[in-house]
Formats: structure tokens, sequence, C-alpha cells
């Protein structure tokens, strides 16, 4: 079974006695990115179509903000993007990106896993869930520590949402950001890092 075959959070509860609640446990102050990244972003963003496609979307607006909002943190973090992890049969696949623990082995191993993003396709926020979800449980199972707390994304790059999972409890953040407002998306990637970092 594949990350992807869970359908929504409430199927990765089950299996797995996860307790859902909903709370503002993401402090967002609105963030100026670097203004070559805005430059480079306005450009993108006046002279081509970049939400025409889920890999324009990862390309052109995800990727680029994650790693500008881990700059900041890339002594204790490194950024990977579709690197295939397994905890054990049933939760195995290819996250779209994920913010781990830097290794002491070097940038070309992947350390504790922190926090896990996934795009939602065709905008689809209940099956992005689902597989996020169930990659939170296998970066606690890699971990081998169930107990310590781990962080999840989902967006469509336009609308960004934000969880965390400690031990059995599943929180999903309850204020959601908008790409119209740059600062608030930079802001809060920039915050759910440092909270995965620390």
């Amino acid at each position: 079974m594949a990350f992807t075959d869970f359908k929504s959070s409430d199927e990765v509860q089950k299996a797995y006695d996860i307790r859902y609640v909903e709370e503002e446990f993401l402090i967002v102050t609105p963030m100026s990115p670097p203004e070559c990244f805005v430059r480079d972003y306005e450009f993108s963003s006046n002279h081509f179509d970049i939400f025409a496609s889920e890999a324009s979307r990862c390309e052109n607006v995800i990727y680029p903000i994650l790693r500008e909002a881990c700059r900041e943190f890339v002594r204790q973090c490194s950024l990977w993007s579709h690197k295939f992890i397994s905890a054990d049969s049933t939760l195995s696949g290819t996250p779209d990106y994920i913010i781990a623990q830097r290794s002491d082995l070097g940038k070309n191993v992947l350390g504790m896993p922190l926090m896990l993003v996934v795009e939602a396709k065709q905008n689809d926020f209940v099956k992005g869930w689902g597989q996020c979800l169930a990659e939170l449980v296998a970066a606690q199972k890699l971990n081998a520590d169930e107990k310590r707390t781990v962080y999840g994304m989902v967006t469509d790059a336009e609308l960004w949402q934000f969880g965390r999972l400690e031990d059995k409890a599943f929180t999903k953040n309850r204020t959601r950001v908008k790409i119209d407002d740059l600062d608030e998306v930079f802001g809060a990637n920039h915050a759910i890092i440092k909270l995965a970092a620390s």
C-alpha cells in the first residue's frame, strides 16, 4: 500500500488510532521574502501561467517558496524533492517534498523526516491530507520516536494548509494562507519550518 492509497485523513486515523483536532498552533507573522525572490516570482507570475499544471505549480511556486523558507535553517535541515521513503509494507511512497534533519553523513543522506509537504492534486485537499497524514505516521516510525512531533503541509500552490502529528493526535491549523499575500505565505512557511527544526 502506498501513501496515495489513503483517500482521506479519517482513513489514516482509523488505521492508526489517531485523534483529530483543529486549533491555531502556528503563529504566522507576515515576512517579506528577499527582494531577488520577489522579483523572480513576479516575473514568472506576470509572464507565464504558473498555475497551469501540477508541474508548473511545483516548479514555479511550491519548491521555490520552500527552498527560500529553508535558507535560514540550512545547517539544521535539508529539503528533498520526490524522495522515496518506506516505514513498512503499508507506509511507503514518494512524498512531494520532505524537510529532514541534516544528516552528519552528508547532504546526500536523508536524515530524520521533520516535515512532509503534499501537493493537493486537482485541488483535492481531502485526499491530500490523507496522503500527508500517512506520510507523517511513516515519519514517526522512521524517526524511531512516535512521540516526536512531525509537521505537514498540503497546498495547491494557491491555498496553503498546515498540520502536525504529536504522538496519536493530529492537529490541523485553523488558519489557511493564500498566495495572494506572498508575505503571509512566506511567513507561514518560515514559521512551520522553524517549529520543525527546533
